[in-house]
């Protein structure tokens, strides 16, 4: 895998404080996100590495493997396991009177670590059994927007250096998360690939406002409308519809669409409901004649 600098993607110091570190990405975030940077693969890209190194550096843990292991930091526990294990051979073997390791190890000598430790000759006449481990897992998160949420689509996103493909399906859930078996990082010695675990974030929209598989929008209809009925045409995420409002309508009334709210996930042919409220839009600017028409018809 390929190194990445995630210091250098958030252009922030390695003594960088975790504030500094929000701050960087919430900039940067804005300035490369993809709907601000509609059909440029470069940013899209950029914006993938720059999620990748914040979630990497806002989170202590995998921060600290991170400065200490570098490029290798996925594989930090595999590591302590190696370790762990070369101690007790050598324990074992009469090897580990006096034995200890001294200072850290660096991008390149952590890698060379375990080629060294399970690649060599043992040195008693045959090789050495080499020591299996699993890839790490990735985290990953990605952003949609509702309308992009609608549609089974699809979509790539670079994770670990590497871009892959995903589909999208119509009704995913904010925050829902999906795996992707063998997307993690590599395994050790022939070992197994680690997994992707994605989280999908669906920002609000201005105009539905979404609850479970329902969606909820108001629409304005005029007095005249309210008073005496008539149609409306309401948008929807399917496409236009004539919606009868019936006499003397009252200010907030809902009223259901069924079937015309947000697909359900994995499930063919299947939606929720669209709730319109109405909103009555009250005249305004009157004239003294227009006023004395109302009044007159109020007091019969």
């Amino acid at each position: 895998m390929d190194y990445i600098d995630y210091y250098n993607v958030l252009g922030v110091s390695r003594t960088a404080t975790d504030e500094e570190i929000k701050k960087a990405y919430r900039k940067l975030a804005r300035k490369l996100h993809p709907d601000l940077n509609p059909n440029d693969p470069e940013a899209s890209k950029k914006f993938q590495q720059l999620n990748e190194a914040n979630e990497v550096l806002s989170d202590p843990d995998k921060r600290k493997k991170y400065d200490q292991y570098g490029k290798d930091w996925q594989h930090a526990e595999q590591f302590e396991q190696a370790r762990q294990q070369q101690r007790s051979y050598q324990q074992a073997s009469g090897a580990g009177a006096g034995y200890s390791y001294a200072g850290g190890f660096g991008d390149d000598s952590f890698s060379d670590f375990f080629s060294s430790m399970f690649g060599s000759d043992s040195g008693t006449g045959g090789g050495r059994r080499q020591a299996r481990y699993r890839g790490q897992d990735y985290e990953a998160e990605f952003r949609l927007n509702l309308r992009d949420a609608y549609t089974t689509h699809k979509q790539s996103m670079t994770v670990g250096g590497k871009t892959i493909g995903i589909t999208i399906y119509a009704g995913i859930e904010n925050g829902q998360k999906i795996k992707l078996s063998g997307y993690g990082a590599p395994g050790v010695n022939g070992g197994p690939n680690g997994d992707l675990y994605i989280t999908f974030t669906v920002d609000d929209d201005p105009r539905y406002k979404r609850q479970g598989n329902d969606l909820h929008v108001t629409e304005e209809i005029d007095l005249q409308t309210a008073l005496l009925g008539g149609d409306k045409i309401v948008e929807t995420l399917s496409g236009q519809v004539k919606v009868p409002v019936k006499p003397e309508t009252q200010p907030g009334t809902k009223v259901r669409l069924k079937g015309k709210g947000f697909p359900v996930y994995r499930q063919e042919n299947a939606f929720g409901d669209l709730y319109v409220q109405w909103q009555v839009k009250l005249p305004t600017n009157l004239t003294d004649e227009q006023k004395d028409l109302i009044r007159e018809a109020l007091t019969r």
